[in-house]
This record gives structure tokens, sequence and C-alpha cells, in this order.
């Protein structure tokens, strides 16, 4: 069917999906947080590194692709790692390992780290997503958002 415009409607559109239904595949919204405080850690135990995101998918059947991106990303110290995980609420979605692992006390600072993750949270629910990290070896630093540079973390609820 044809597209037609005049003053008062569209036509057209409906027939082919256009605005009256959504597609497998469309997005439906975006949410973005975003973090620069340099923050630095000795402990192995996983701690929040203040970047999050909250986004209310408009259906349970909807993906969230999870987007983030961390700078500054790297050990200050020692013999150790930057770890970094991703929740969904209390849960773990992804969990990195070994950023800026040198094998030495060397200072290694890798710049940017990235990771896509599609979610399907199952919820309409309103829904956090954040970061946490740590490092792996206790009392060596690992860092994130050195020299305050802005980490992302962007959610896309995707139409399923």
């Amino acid at each position: 069917m044809p597209l037609v415009l005049n003053s008062s409607s569209i036509t057209g559109l409906a027939s082919s999906g256009g605005f009256s239904s959504r597609q497998t595949g469309e997005v439906l919204q975006v949410v973005q947080g975003t973090y620069s405080t340099e923050t630095e850690t000795s402990s192995s135990t996983y701690s929040d590194t203040g970047l999050t995101a909250t986004i209310t998918p408009s259906s349970s059947s909807s993906k969230i692709l999870v987007m983030v991106t961390m700078a500054g990303v790297g050990k200050g110290t020692n013999d150790t790692s930057c770890r970094i995980r991703t929740l969904r609420g209390a849960t773990t979605i992804d969990t990195s390992l070994d950023i800026g692992y040198t094998g030495s006390s060397a200072t290694n600072y890798v710049g940017t780290f990235t990771l896509n993750i599609l979610d399907s949270p199952a919820t309409t629910s309103a829904t956090t997503y954040k970061t946490q990290f740590s490092s792996n070896g206790n009392s060596a630093k690992a860092r994130i958002c050195s020299s305050g540079s802005t980490s992302y973390i962007t959610l896309m609820e995707i139409a399923a």
C-alpha cells in the first residue's frame, strides 16, 4: 500500500507495521547513566562503581541491550588486575576478569573496557543495571575512571 499524506492524516503505515505495531528488533527506548569520579579499591570483594541506570521495560518479552563503556580501567600497584561485573538488580549477568593484568607490580591502565550483553529481564517493573569492581589481589589497587574519565552504561529496550 502506498504512503499517502494529506492535510489531516497519513495512511498506508498500519498495513506495513509502521506506527501501529511494534516490530521484532525495534528499539523502544534508550536510557543512559554516566560516572566520572576516579575510584579505586584494594579489596577482592566487589563494590559498586557508581555507574548505574534504570529502565522500565514496556513488555515482559522485551530484551535489554546493556552496553557498558568503563573508562580509565587498570591497576595501580602490585601484582593484580581489575575485575568488573555487571548486574541486573542483585543478579550478576556478566563478569570480566583480569583487566590490566601484567604479571608484575607495573602500573597498567588499559584505557577503555567495553561490554555488550543482551539480557532478558522478563519484567515490566523498573529494572536497575549497575557495575561493580574489585582487585584480583587483596591490598593491590585496581582503579576505574582514572583521571576523571567518563564511563557510560546505556540500556536499550528491544522489542521481541
